[in-house]
């Protein structure tokens, strides 16, 4: 048998089937596992966190898992590490090594972000609410919870041995007060540990050297309290050291003794070191992990090593504690998340197995409670026990594993123990060990404390009570409640006793922790009873009980009525109203009759109160008509008013506005109805109008739109109050737009004489009837006429405003409205007054009162000009002037009169600049067009001057006027196809008006507009005028420019001329122009006329298309320049020798890319070489040297190629020979290749050249994943399968290439040396999970019979779900099922065992299987299968099952297969659960095989089924026995008759007597001796008499007997009857005498007590004795109170 292991070692999850991958982090260029040291953390059992980039082009993402459910977060963040909190969903995240943030991804938020000087080169949480934080020089702690804002601070500084180590570790003891920082670093082929120990407290480190370390605390024996202690590892050159050492020694502790162990290391791993070291508290282990996956296990006090193996094939790079204390959660390099914790079920014995290792075996059992060492405590126990030897004996019970020895028995057997002379009895010092150890069981507490209640050291109980000591037990708290009331409380309250625990707290006076402990314990006592004394003593604390109570969350605790009859009953209206306010304030309709009481208690005693509530709107279903009537007899108005819904009453009361708020009334009206509202406004005004008319004039204002202020306006008119009317309608004449409504306020106003508000109304007011208010401001007779002005001007009601005033003489109000009201409107008053043909002077005098700046002149003259009488405004237009006005219109009306009486008119048209030229213009345009085009020309009105001039034929003005305006919009439109006029205006433009100017600007924009015309004829005309003949403009060379331009253009044949005549043109813009158009002769002239040989040159190659007159050209010229432009254009033609032959005359290698390009392409190879020999003469560039090396290697130059080589060049070798390779030119790659040492490119190219073995050389110089893949593809096909496994064993330990390698041996039918190189490589170091499932998958398709031996050697590191696939297409049942079996896929393992039972199936397996399967439907399945395959196993089956199982279902299913009696062991042993379906199924199996004696035993123990449906079942049974078995199910279900009927029918007599007996029945009891008598059963009737003997009435009997004949047979129960009564009378005269003599006494005592003061009166004297707070016990039901 395999020897147990001390640990349990589990893979809690593969991070590659997360979708993290192991090959998928690009850093500087290079592919780096998202699963390492950097990118993979984990601070704790709870989430690892791994930083990944699936490509180069894809958002870095962080993934979070969560180990204890597997739940995955996957967040899209950048940065250097990320780290997650050990419990919270908290992460920590480091960006450029120095910028660090904290979230809390729960609650989206960020929490803190800090800026480091420095970089961060290792950080970890330390504890719950602290990071730490190493960087290059210093130690930082960062508190991140508990404050906010808060910046890491600094702890110390690293010490020097730390210099240029990688930090792989930092921790910190419990008490932060020693810290200790970890690195490695490579120095003389090893990996050397550094560490740096650091005390907070002395400010001192200390450097040591160490691979890992950890802090942790031992109890030594004896100690008061724990020993810290530090732990380091060390593998040094000499060996591996284990070290614990204490830290912080206390004075009252023992000394530590430091240990110091070796570390044991195998051979094999010979650069092995400790990477990681933990701490267990649980259980005081050390787990030491090492880089290649060893375990240790150490003993924390005497560095004892328990346990070394192997766990991992890969390096677990980072661990941390789980979350229990008691082992290590690691990651390796695989994914892997491992976890290692002790087995409590075999660590101890397998530390007995060496008995070396007893000490610290039963030393680990007793300090973590762990089992196997039980008999070795026991036998230890019993022996100390016999030799007299108590106190060890002690120490052994008290330290026991599990506390197994610490029984009652345990306790007697010390307190009989005899006590040794100067010493404390054996109990006491058995408790005082426990005492030290720990905590009491109860039992040893009640043991304990007794006798040290009898010795009066109640403090020492106090004492253990704080350190809980001792386990609390209501049986303990009667014991202290003697001694102290407070004390036992305490007690109660710990052990939960709550019935005690109330009482004490009301004992002591505590009442406020009544309710919060009744509601925690789930208590519930009598509150009311408690309520009522409570309040008898301190009313108070009775109120806040009593609203503590009343307000609990589950509802009221207690009757509140009971509770308002306690206060009333002491007259506590305060109280009672305090607590009916809290305990009503939910106001909910069935507290209605209380919010009533509470509202009549306090209308009657504090109105004021019942004021302040009902004003608060606090509740609404109480008797409103009842607190109606109570609140109007308080003179409480406004609240009977909101109560009362009675019209008649709500009249009585509203009319006392002098007792109501006025904005409530105003309110209360808006809950009456219109007609409501009506009849009470009208009551107020009827009652006492003057007191009430501000209130109803407020209300209409308020409801006014609601009313309709028509009703408001008659019901003011009914009191005929003018007043009201104008208050009420001056509220609302803003807001109305009811035009009676501004109308009743006009003249409510004119009655209270308010002509301001008349005046302001008829101004701004936009809704009355203008007609209707100016006819009553006329008929009103008023003495001021503004209103009637107003209404008038803003009607326009002018006429009839002058016609009245004018009527009735009153010019002064005339003046009024012109000069203060409106004098814009004189215009219309002066023609009003002419109309009535007022007296000119009268007008004028008019007139020269007005300020002419506010007249409108132009309506004025308007006016007066329609009137045919203009000349009567010339003096007031003379004096407007004189008086310094400018408006326009005054000019344009002098001009009028001017133009008129032709008084020089064209003079003031020129020299006056005020007035409107368009009038002005517009008005001489019949009269005079002279006048009009001087008007026009002032004011620039184009199109008005052009129209007339045309009209007129005035061609040369319109000329002239069109180059001295010189607007290209004018000169657009005069020179439109469209105009008929165009060309005489030509003809004057070119014949007097460009003569004439002598301004260029102007004359360019003439010249632009004839362009933009398309007039080119024109302007060829235009421009030779200009420049032919002798003028300013001759040389001008921009109408050169535009000259050729434009003959280009328009006649080409001049062109040419040009170029020859003129001087001063732009001949860069005329040649390009030339070009443009074809016109490429002229181009090439001008260009060679001006020495531009290169753009000539240019002419000719790109637009003349003559190469050869260029190649002419360029021998004239002879230029470098212009041979390049040739050779260029050769180049494009594709006239290679020549382009070559004209670039090396012009000695110009710049173009060497394209040479190189076409020339390459075209083959030109030897001319080539040509050029590129002048090219390196003046240029180094790579592409030359590159193209120039090519060419070698084309031309079969092999030794000049060679030769080049070894001399100084810049050429792209490595190109070149990929060019090289491309093109098949192989020998030319390999030197290409060889020169430069790339091995890797060199392998592939002597893979073509067929040199295998330097093939593979290079490959190996190479390490290339791509080089290995080509040669071993060259090899295999080749067959050379000794290289080809060389290069396959350098390619499958790349997982990404192992499929391919697979395919391609396989393609080409190589399987026994495909099985032959995996085998090979599952030796190697890096040796994956791929290697080791493909090996599996080719085994199973090519040798199935060596797949289980490979499975069971390495089923841990295979791919299991791939190998399932494998072995379902191979049929390989057995080993699918093995597989299922190791996946935990147990659910797939049956079902695939049942479909293939004949290859697969085993009995004992499927049990094993079968039982842990997940789906429930699988175990029915199982059932069914063998049912029909093995059916005598099935009870067998079913007994594994069973826990599992619907038994019910199962009794089901085989009854519908008839099958019940194959599964009858199943059912009897599952009956005890009282199943109805197993029981009736087993009473049918027993009734079927007439087993009377098992079914009287199922029917007897399992009531679960039918009874009615089984007795009559078995009434009707042959046999006796089961019929007996029918009359006992009656019995048992209370069917008295049917079950004595029964047996009577079978003269069971027996069984009848004792059925009767048992019902208890008189009837049934009487009937059945009655029965026994009339058959003559004197046996039976004798019987009856003795058994049911408490049921039979003795007249029944002697009526019977003396009937019958039977009192020799009755006598015995006469007798027994007789002496019975006689005892019970005896009894009774003795209890009678006793009463007697007692009542004597006591009124005897009575007698001789005082009269006075003797008796208390409970109801007003209280209890006899006084309790504490005056507060009585309450009942407990402790020592029977």
């Amino acid at each position: 048998m395999a020897r147990p292991l001390p640990i349990r070692f589990t893979e809690l999850l593969q991070l590659t089937q997360k979708e993290i991958d192991l090959q998928r982090w690009p850093t500087n260029n290079n592919q780096q596992s998202s699963i390492g040291f950097n990118s993979c953390t984990l601070e704790s059992d709870h989430y690892v966190c791994v930083r990944q980039k699936i490509s180069e082009d894809a958002t870095p993402e962080v993934i979070i898992i969560n180990l204890k459910n597997n739940e995955i977060i996957r967040r899209p963040i950048k940065a250097d590490s990320a780290i997650m909190h050990w419990d919270r969903q908290v992460i920590a995240l480091k960006a450029n090594q120095r910028t660090l943030q904290i979230f809390d991804l729960a609650q989206k938020a960020k929490l803190q972000s800090a800026n480091m000087n420095e970089d961060v080169v290792y950080w970890k949480w330390v504890n719950e609410t602290t990071l730490g934080m190493v960087t290059e020089t210093s130690v930082f702690h960062w508190k991140i919870f508990g404050t906010s804002n808060s910046s890491p601070q600094k702890l110390f500084d690293r010490n020097a041995n730390l210099s240029g180590c990688q930090i792989i570790n930092y921790r910190v003891n419990e008490d932060d007060k020693w810290m200790c920082v970890v690195g490695i670093s490579q120095q003389q082929g090893r990996v050397v540990g550094a560490m740096q120990l650091y005390s907070r407290e002395r400010g001192i480190s200390q450097a040591i050297e160490a691979h890992a370390a950890a802090f942790g605390t031992v109890h030594l024996e004896g100690a008061p309290s724990d020993t810290q202690v530090f732990t380091f590892a060390v593998r040094t050159a000499s060996g591996g050291k284990l070290h614990v050492v204490e830290i912080d020694h206390q004075q009252q502790n023992p000394v530590f003794t430091k240990k110091a162990v070796d570390v044991y290391f195998p051979p094999e791993a010979t650069n092995d070191f400790p990477v990681a070291m933990q701490v267990s508290q649980k259980y005081r282990l050390i787990y030491l992990v090492t880089k290649y996956g060893f375990i240790h296990l150490y003993d924390l006090e005497t560095a004892t090593c328990i346990f070394m193996n192997r766990i991992s094939s890969e390096t677990i790079f980072t661990t941390a504690p789980d979350s229990a204390n008691s082992g290590i959660v690691g990651v390796n390099r695989k994914g892997q998340v491992l976890s290692v914790t002790i087995d409590e079920n075999t660590m101890i014995p397998y530390l007995l197995e060496n008995p070396a290792n007893g000490a610290l075996a039963l030393k680990l059992a007793s300090r973590a409670g762990l089992p196997g060492a039980d008999d070795l405590y026991q036998q230890q126990f019993e022996q100390l026990c016999a030799q007299g030897n108590y106190q060890e004996a002690a120490k052994v019970a008290a330290n026991s594993p599990r506390g197994f020895l610490r029984t009652p028995q345990t306790i007697e057997r010390f307190k009989s123990f005899p006590q040794q002379q100067g010493q404390l009895s054996v109990i006491l010092q058995y408790f005082g060990t426990l005492l030290d150890k720990g905590a009491l069981n109860r039992i040893e507490s009640i043991e304990l404390v007794r006798p040290v209640l009898q010795q009066s050291r109640k403090h020492l109980l106090e004492k253990w009570l704080r350190e809980d000591k001792l386990e609390c037990s209501e049986e303990l708290g009667d014991l202290v409640r003697i001694h102290d009331v407070q004390l036992a409380l305490d007690i109660y309250l710990r052990a939960n006793v709550p019935q005690k625990a109330v009482a004490g707290l009301a004992e002591t006076g505590q009442f406020e922790r009544i309710l919060p402990y009744a509601k925690q314990s789930g208590y519930q006592p009598d509150f009311a009873q408690l309520l009522q004394n409570i309040v008898r003593v301190n009313p108070e604390k009775g109120a806040e009980f009593a609203t503590a109570l009343a307000n609990d969350e589950n509802g009221p605790l207690v009757d509140i009525e009971r509770v308002v009859d306690v206060f009333q009953s002491q007259n506590m209206i305060q109280q009672a109203t305090a607590f009916l306010l809290d305990a009503l304030k939910d106001n909910r309709p069935e507290q209605g009759h209380l919010q009533t009481r509470l509202l009549e208690m306090n209308l009657i005693n504090a109105p004021q109160v019942a004021d302040a509530i009902l004003g608060n709107d606090m509740f609404s279903y109480y008797d409103k008509p009842r607190i109606s009537q109570l609140c109007e007899n308080a003179q409480l108005y406004q609240r009977a008013l909101e109560n009362s819904e009675d019209h008649t009453a709500i009249k009585r009361n509203i009319v006392r506005t002098d007792k109501l708020n006025p904005e409530w009334l105003i309110a209360y009206f808006g809950r009456m109805s219109l007609e409501q509202s009506l009849d009470c406004l009208n009551e107020m005004l009827k009652v006492n109008i003057r007191q009430n008319l501000q209130a109803v004039v407020q209300i209409a204002t308020k409801y006014s739109e609601l009313v309709g202020p028509n009703r408001l306006i008659d019901l003011f008119e009914k009191y005929r109050t003018a007043e009201g009317l104008y208050y009420y309608l001056g509220s609302i004449v803003n807001l109305s737009e009811d035009p009676e409504v501004h109308f009743k306020y006009i003249e409510a106003a004119t009655k209270m004489g308010q002509s301001t508000e008349v005046e302001r109304i008829c101004r701004d007011s936009n809704y009355y009837n203008p007609e209707k208010v100016k006819n009553f401001l006329k008929e009103a007779k008023l003495t001021e006429q503004l209103p009637l002005i107003i209404v008038c001007d803003r009607f326009n009601f002018i006429h009839d405003l002058v016609l009245y005033l004018y009527q009735n003489q009153q010019f002064k109000s005339i003046e009024v409205y012109v000069q203060r009201v409106n004098p814009s409107r004189t215009p219309f008053v002066v023609g009003g007054l002419l109309d009535v043909d007022c007296d000119e002077s009268i007008v004028k005098n008019l007139l020269q009162s007005v300020d002419p700046a506010s007249i409108p002149i132009d309506d004025l003259v308007s006016e007066v000009e329609s009137r045919n009488r203009l000349k009567l405004l010339l003096p007031f237009l003379e004096g407007t002037l004189a008086s310094g006005n400018q408006q326009q219109a005054v000019y344009n009306a002098l001009a009028k009169i001017y133009i008129d009486s032709n008084n020089n008119p064209e003079k003031f048209l020129k020299e006056s600049d005020a007035y409107d030229p368009l009038i002005i213009g517009k008005y001489c345009e019949k009269r005079d067009p002279n006048l009009a085009y001087i008007a026009y020309r002032k004011g620039q009105n184009d199109l008005e001057l052009i129209n007339i001039t045309n009209d007129n034929g005035m061609y040369k003005a319109q000329a002239r006027y069109l180059l001295e305006r010189a607007d290209t919009e004018i000169w657009s439109f005069v020179l439109n196809g469209n105009n008929i006029h165009r060309r005489s205006l030509v003809d004057q433009v070119i014949s007097t008006a460009v003569p004439e100017s002598t301004e260029p600007d102007k004359i360019s924009v003439a010249v632009k507009a004839f362009i933009d015309a398309d007039l080119p004829a024109e302007l060829i005309e235009l421009l030779e005028k200009i420049i032919l003949e002798p003028s300013p403009f001759s040389d001008n060379g921009n109408l050169q420019n535009l000259l050729m331009l434009t003959a280009a253009k328009a006649d080409k044949g001049r062109v040419m001329d040009y170029i020859h005549q003129f001087s001063s043109y732009d001949g860069e813009e005329i040649a390009t122009h030339c070009i443009e158009v074809g016109m490429f002769e002229e181009a090439f002239e001008i260009y060679k006329k001006q020495d531009n040989h290169t753009a000539a040159t240019n002419v000719l190659v790109e637009h003349v298309v003559s190469i050869d007159r260029a190649h002419e050209y360029a021998e004239r010229v002879e230029l470098p320049e212009v041979w390049s432009q040739v050779a260029k254009a050769q180049l494009d033609g594709l006239r290679i020798a020549d382009a070559i032959e004209s670039y090396i005359r012009a000695g110009d290698p710049n173009n060497y890319n394209e040479v190189i390009d076409i020339a390459t392409r075209a083959g030109k190879d030897e001319e080539l070489i040509k050029f590129l020999r002048m090219s390196r003469k003046t240029r180094r560039e790579p592409a030359i040297d590159t193209a120039l090396a090519f060419c070698f290697a084309r031309t079969d130059q092999l030794s000049e190629l060679e030769d080049f080589l070894r001399t100084t060049n810049v050429a792209d070798i490595e190109s070149s020979g990929d060019k090289a390779y491309e093109e098949g030119f192989h020998q030319a790659a390999k030197i290409f290749y060889s020169s430069i040492s790339n091995w890797a490119k060199l392998a592939t190219t002597l893979v073509h050249l067929e040199e295998y073995q330097a093939a593979v050389d290079c490959a190996r110089k190479a390490s290339s994943v791509k080089v290995w893949k080509q040669v071993n593809e060259a090899c295999v096909s080749k067959k050379e399968f000794r290289l080809a496994q060389i290069c396959g064993l350098n390619l499958i330990v790349h997982a990404e290439e192992l499929q391919d390698l697979v395919k391609q041996y396989e393609r080409d039918g190589y399987f026994d040396e495909l099985i032959a190189l995996l085998e090979a490589g599952l030796g190697l170091e890096r040796a994956h999970m791929g290697m080791f499932t493909e090996l599996g998958a080719a085994l199973s398709k090519y040798h199935p019979d060596r797949v289980m031996e490979h499975l069971k050697l390495f089923w841990s590191r295979i791919n299991i779900p791939k190998m399932i696939r494998s072995c379902e297409d191979a049929h390989l049942w057995p080993e699918l099922i093995f597989l299922y079996c190791h996946y935990d896929e147990w659910d797939n393992a049956a079902l695939a065992m049942m479909e293939r039972a004949s290859d697969a199936w085993e009995h004992h397996s499927f049990k094993d299987i079968i039982v842990k399967v997940a789906n429930l439907e699988i175990y029915y399945r199982a059932l069914n299968f063998y049912l029909q395959e093995q059916p005598l196993l099935l009870t067998d089956l079913l007994q594994a099952l069973t826990s599992r199982i619907d038994v019910n279902r199962v009794v089901r299913m085989f009854e519908k297969s008839d099958n019940i009696p194959l599964i009858k062991p199943f059912l009897l042993n599952v009956q005890p659960q009282n199943k109805k379906t197993v029981n009736n199924a087993v009473n049918d199996l027993l009734i079927e095989e007439e087993d009377y004696k098992t079914l009287r035993d199922s029917v007897e123990n399992h009531d679960n089924y039918d009874p009615v449906d089984l007795a009559s079942r078995l009434e009707p049974h042959e046999l006796v026995f089961f019929r007996q078995v029918a009359a006992n199910i009656y019995r048992r279900n209370k069917r008295w008759e049917k079950s004595i009927a029964l047996s009577k029918q079978d003269k069971l007599f027996k069984d009848a007597i004792e059925t009767a007996a048992i019902s208890g029945k008189n009837d049934v009891v009487e009937d059945l001796l009655r029965y026994f008598v009339d058959i003559g059963s004197r046996e039976c009737y004798v019987g009856m008499l003795y058994t049911c003997y408490d049921l039979i009435r003795l007249n029944v009997v002697m009526e019977l007997s003396w009937r019958h004949g039977l009192t020799d047979f009755t006598m015995p129960f006469m007798i027994n009857l007789m002496s019975q009564q006689t005892s019970t009378i005896e009894s009774l005269k003795k209890d009678n005498e006793e009463r007697k003599a007692r009542e004597a006494k006591d009124q005897k005592e009575e007698d001789n007590t005082p009269i006075l003061g003797g008796s208390r009166l409970m109801l007003t004297q209280g209890s006899a004795s006084p309790m504490p707070n005056g507060f009585a016990a309450q009942p407990t039901g402790y020592m029977g109170h």
